[in-house]
């Protein structure tokens, strides 16, 4: 494919590895805490938390873009609605050694920055779009060395506005000075780098990092599906 004049950028479990499989990091921390939760065991103590965070961020009726900025507060929110019959403290810390546990093990993909130094070389304008608190985001954007990459870094927490918003994507399109029709977003979120970018005829790319395939119940179908960043560059 011709590269576009610009390409907009999901940084969680697009570029890095941050919170896929849930349900095996939460039973990692269930392990480490199974003499508290004894007799309980622990992997349904993860399955019980990780099925409650499923409920928590798909109710449509929460304001989710408040919960995105007070992450470890959400956390412990779900962790102890999960385990109610535990002590706070005990649910508390959980959720603390998740937050720390994601921390630990998050990772660049294999190819992501090469990909991202490519794309430049070849004259193509480059924003990161990225939800969450400004402080969480930035520090992963510069634990990483990310920013160098583009010429637009944007924050939800920073700027007081994120994706799905309409205006978190023309933001972004107006600060690098291109149109919707000449821009790819690129993501892992069907609802947040699909159907909402496509709603103002931006090319939507979707990153099937698992390679799992679209959903049956898919809330979009994105225009193209890459496993692979590198699949971005022309052969």
């Amino acid at each position: 494919m011709i590269l576009p004049r610009a390409i907009l950028f999901d940084l969680d479990d697009t570029i890095i590895s941050a919170y896929a499989r849930p349900l095996v990091a939460w039973g990692k921390v269930a392990r480490e805490f199974a003499g508290a939760l004894a007799p309980r065991d622990p992997q349904s103590a993860a399955e019980a938390i990780a099925a409650e965070a499923m409920a928590f961020w798909g109710d449509a009726e929460r304001d989710h873009s408040v919960w995105r900025l007070r992450l470890l507060e959400a956390r412990r929110l779900i962790v102890a609605a999960a385990l109610p019959t535990y002590d706070r403290a005990l649910t508390d810390a959980m959720a603390e050694r998740f937050t720390r546990l994601r921390d630990e093990e998050m990772y660049l993909f294999p190819g992501a920055v090469e990909t991202l130094q490519e794309l430049r070389r070849q004259g193509v304008l480059m924003a990161l779009i990225t939800n969450g608190a400004g402080e969480v985001q930035r520090a992963k954007i510069e634990r990483f060395a990310l920013a160098a990459h583009f010429h637009h870094v944007q924050i939800e927490g920073e700027h007081g506005f994120g994706k799905p918003e309409e205006r978190a994507y023309r933001h972004a399109l107006g600060s690098l000075g291109v149109g919707a029709a000449e821009t790819w977003m690129v993501g892992d979120n069907l609802e947040w780098e699909v159907a909402a970018p496509q709603r103002l005829g931006i090319y939507a790319i979707w990153y099937d990092g698992e390679g799992k395939g679209l959903p049956a119940n898919a809330p979009a179908r994105p225009d193209r599906i890459i496993t692979s960043l590198r699949e971005l560059l022309p052969r």
